[in-house]
Order: structure tokens, then C-alpha cells, then sequence
């Protein structure tokens, strides 16, 4: 079971299509991609996988006849949304750990009214912006089941921002195929590594902006 698993899930990456194009590879392909966008959906620790990419290709494998786009499209729904309730939760959780609450409480009131607002006026703008972000895809339900005590709130929200982020990268896919295969091929390449090169980014800024702070530190006499 586990090796099928790395074999798809690898398949995938590489755009290995001999191996998917395979019918007995089928549900292997349905069960990989649903678990991999809900685990990196929430838990951010699975941050670092390839989800943008392996909807946008499953689009493509929708398009091309090989999985069902209709079914796809409802797995990756489902399992985008249930992942963001599970990280939601996980934040429910652990505002009830001491060190978190301290930590929580050690922010200013005004800006914690700030932060309210944000999520509350901004619930929904939020959610969809940060399914394009690794990391932040599961960071921010996990600060929402934290600051909001209204998780209908919070599932209408994450219902409306799974569907419009599988429907625009899965309808990527689809539309890929109407593309020369080699353009096509080169933009699905590129397409694979942005959120590579987003989470890359988001990294450098974090070890810059720490550099910057501790070379700003006053030193002791």
C-alpha cells in the first residue's frame, strides 16, 4: 500500500503519465491527491508539499480522461475543507495549553481587537489568499480556531475558499490541455515549482528580518 502510494504520489511530481495513464493506477490517484491536499491542509508540518501543483494536475488528468474531473473536483473540495476544520480545531485546542494562553495574552488588547476584526471583516478574503501560500494554508484556521469561538463562522468561510481555490487551479489544469504540449509541459513546470519558490521566499524574509533585528540589538557595555 505504502510503496503504490510513493509510486503515484512520485508519478505526480515527475509527470510520470505512463505510470497514471495506467487503469489500475486509478484509485491510487483519487486516494494520493485527496490525502495529500488534506494533510497539508492541516497539519503545518506537511506544509512543504506540492498541493498547488497536484490540483492543477489533476485537472489536467480530469481533462485528459484518465480520473473523473466531476469526482476530482469533489474529493479536493471536501478534502481542503475538512483539512482546514482539522487545523481549526487543532487551534481550538491548544488556546487551552497554559504556555499558549500566556503567549496570547502577552499581545495588547488593541491589537488583539485588531486581529478580530481582521478575521471577522476579512474572514473570507484571508482564507482564499492564504490557499495559495504554503504554510500559511494551515497556520491561519489553526490562529482562527484560537481567536473565533463561531465555527459556523469559520466553516462557511473555509467551505467558500476550498471551492474557489480547487475550481481556479483544477480549472488551470483542464484548460492546459487546450495548450501545445510543449508549452504545456514548460507551464505545468513552472506552475509545479512557484509555491516551491513562494515558500522559499517566505524563509529568506523570516532569517533577513532575523539578522536585521539581532544586528539591531544594543550591545551591553
Amino acid at each position: 500500500m505504502f510503496e503504490s502510494f510513493m509510486a503515484i504520489f512520485s508519478a505526480l511530481w515527475h509527470q510520470n503519465f505512463s505510470i497514471l495513464e495506467n487503469p489500475e493506477s486509478i484509485a491510487m490517484i483519487y486516494f494520493c491527491v485527496t490525502f495529500v491536499i488534506f494533510l497539508e491542509s492541516a497539519f503545518l508540518p506537511a506544509a512543504p508539499l506540492p498541493c498547488d501543483s497536484i490540483v492543477i494536475l489533476a485537472g489536467t488528468l480530469g481533462a485528459m480522461g484518465i480520473i473523473d474531473f466531476k469526482v476530482i473536483v469533489l474529493l479536493l473540495t471536501l478534502a481542503a475543507a475538512i483539512g482546514s476544520w482539522v487545523a481549526y480545531m487543532q487551534g481550538r485546542w491548544l488556546k487551552h495549553l497554559p504556555k499558549v494562553q500566556s503567549w496570547v495574552n502577552l499581545v495588547p488588547a488593541q491589537k488583539m481587537k485588531t486581529v478580530d476584526n481582521l478575521l471577522f471583516r476579512h474572514g473570507l478574503i484571508a482564507l482564499f489568499i492564504a490557499r495559495f501560500i504554503p504554510v500559511v494554508r494551515s497556520l491561519l484556521p489553526l490562529m482562527m480556531g484560537i481567536r473565533i469561538k463561531n465555527q459556523v463562522h469559520f466553516f462557511r468561510f473555509a467551505w467558500l475558499s476550498a471551492i474557489a481555490w480547487v475550481l481556479l487551479l483544477t480549472g488551470i489544469g483542464y484548460s492546459l490541455t487546450f495548450l501545445p504540449e510543449k508549452v504545456a509541459r514548460i507551464t505545468t513546470v513552472a506552475l509545479m515549482l512557484a509555491p516551491l519558490a513562494t515558500l522559499g521566499l517566505g524563509i529568506m524574509t523570516l532569517i533577513i528580518s532575523w539578522f536585521f533585528k539581532k544586528d539591531k540589538k544594543p550591545t551591553s557595555i
